[in-house]
């Protein structure tokens, strides 16, 4: 693989790419470069999902992805519109063709099934290898552009993105497979199979994701937030949970060991048992970015509710209408709001230790909902996923808003930092110069 240095600028929105100069520098791919790649995150408020921009093709164009941590490899549309001096397909007979787990050939074309996390439908279209571009960071100050010659990824049709984040052209996919976009970067730089998110709470300005590096990340308050990580093990699902069979192969979905709830400090009656993957790949806690908001398994999610409602009455909370999706809600009015949102109960994430919890406060278990004919209201932003789920736990989105996470495959562990708003930042506030 070849990667190129781009001297390059953009503008004070971090989602879209603006060339400064051509290519100052090319490296042979027996050089090993230390440096991490970034791209902006931007969150889409008609589905509460959330966009990766970076760059694709040649000449480089920008490209927004929804952002998917489950996929097993990147896909976009490939229709009469794309456009690439540098695209190449794989040989059906090639070594890199047979590294998938499912595969199809075409006239001697390697092909793969790209899915659509949100809907679970899935097509067989061609594979390709492109050019993919990303500006580089050592977590305070912004590099060059860097180019990757040799990406893989799916093509797709136009039926592919439906209940995706609008204005995305594909999917991004950091799932846990040797093909997803942090792999290959990994991977043709010589980093660490490390990377970190930084969900943006509203769309108004973008977050961050960071590639091949465990920090530093900085954000406004010039504090390196991975000094600020606690971490976790990260579990293997043995089987993946997929529209196409492949073949007992373990789930590219991140699990982790989620052990008991708390809310307000009272722990919540579980069947722990539930909370353990077993060997048929039922059961556990994953974390999922196409999932708008925490969904819970029926009784768990009953006992949630109740358990929440009852510790709110502390703060003088009465009930009202529930809006859909939400099953509990209070009047605006009755809530008041501090550094870290609405005041109302914590709720405490534990996992596998008692003393290592991930706290969630009221930005990120409130939803905020005013619609017309709707009153204003605050809502429990959990949801209730059905009875006998595959997975009883999924941490969705706006749980993950404005809180550091990374996913260090290498040491086998999540981070998470609980909400940023405590170090007086959001993931908004990303701060890296020129």
């Amino acid at each position: 693989m070849k990667i190129c240095v781009v001297l390059f600028c953009f503008n004070n929105s971090l989602s879209n790419f603006f060339f400064f100069a051509a290519i100052s520098l090319l490296l042979s791919a027996t050089h090993t470069l230390q440096i991490s790649l970034f791209a902006p995150i931007s969150k889409d408020d008609s589905t509460q999902l959330y966009t990766l921009s970076l760059l694709l093709k040649t000449p480089l164009q920008p490209t927004k992805l929804h952002l998917d941590l489950g996929s097993s490899f990147t896909w976009l549309l490939c229709d009469s519109t794309y456009t690439s001096s540098s695209y190449h397909r794989i040989p059906c007979n090639s070594s890199l063709c047979a590294s998938f787990h499912a595969a199809a050939c075409s006239n001697d074309t390697c092909a793969l099934f790209p899915e659509n996390p949100v809907t679970r439908n899935a097509v067989l279209n061609t594979a390709l290898i492109d050019s993919l571009a990303l500006p580089n960071s050592d977590g305070s100050t912004q590099g060059p552009l860097v180019l990757l010659s040799d990406f893989v990824f799916s093509c797709s049709t136009p039926s592919l993105l439906q209940g995706l984040a609008s204005n995305s052209s594909g999917l991004a996919a950091l799932g846990r497979s040797n093909h997803s976009l942090p792999a290959q970067i990994s991977d043709a730089l010589s980093s660490t199979r490390c990377f970190a998110l930084c969900l943006p709470g509203s769309a108004s300005s973008p977050g961050a994701a960071f590639f091949g590096s465990t920090g530093p990340y900085f954000f406004s308050s010039k504090i390196d937030l991975s000094k600020s990580l606690n971490y976790t093990p990260l579990i293997v699902n043995p089987v993946g949970d997929t529209v196409i069979n492949y073949n007992g192969q373990p789930s590219d979905e991140y699990f982790i060991n989620l052990t008991s709830i708390r809310i307000n400090g009272i722990p919540l009656p579980i069947n722990s048992s539930i909370l353990t993957v077993d060997q048929n790949g039922f059961g556990g806690t994953k974390i999922s970015t196409s999932d708008p908001y925490t969904v819970l398994e029926t009784s768990i999610y009953k006992r949630f509710v109740e358990l929440f409602a009852n510790e709110s009455s502390a703060f003088n909370l009465t009930v009202t209408e529930a809006v859909e999706p939400f099953g509990l809600c209070y009047p605006a009015k009755d809530l008041t709001e501090n550094s870290v949102g609405p005041a109302v109960p914590t709720v405490d994430l534990v996992m596998h230790s008692e003393d290592v919890f991930w706290r969630i406060f009221g930005r990120n278990s409130m939803v905020r909902i005013e619609k017309e004919r709707v009153d204003d209201v605050w809502c429990l932003g959990f949801v209730d996923g059905g009875a006998h789920r595959r997975t009883p736990v999924v941490i969705g989105g706006y749980q993950l808003e404005d809180n550091l996470v990374q996913f260090d495959l290498d040491l086998n562990r999540f981070g998470f930092t609980s909400s940023l708003l405590l170090q007086a930042t959001t993931c908004n506030n990303l701060n890296i110069t020129h």
